[in-house]
């Protein structure tokens, strides 16, 4: 099984979509996994699991913010595996 640390900046709408599922009230101290990075810098992460691939997801506020705005309705199914950050900001679509 792969591991893969990621960070917000790299989450896609289908991490999030199984971070929400996992954590549907958000995560607490005890969802967290503490380790050092290879740069030997700490690091908190939180765990989700899919048939093949253990993904660490970084915590920071961002995460926070984006699990409770998250809305799996929001994405086309193309976008799913896109990271959020390169995706066009729907509410300017709407104009």
């Amino acid at each position: 099984m792969k591991r893969i640390i990621v960070d917000f900046k790299k989450l896609t709408p289908e991490i999030l979509s199984l971070l929400v599922e996992k954590y549907p009230d958000g995560y607490d101290d005890h969802h967290i996994i503490y380790f050092k990075n290879a740069r030997n810098e700490n690091i908190e992460a939180v765990e989700v699991k899919t048939e093949d691939t253990i993904y660490l997801v970084k915590v920071s506020s961002s995460l926070v913010n984006s699990m409770a705005n998250f809305d799996e309705d929001d994405y086309d199914e193309n976008e799913l595996n896109e990271p959020i950050v390169d995706l066009p900001d729907k509410s300017a679509m709407k104009d």
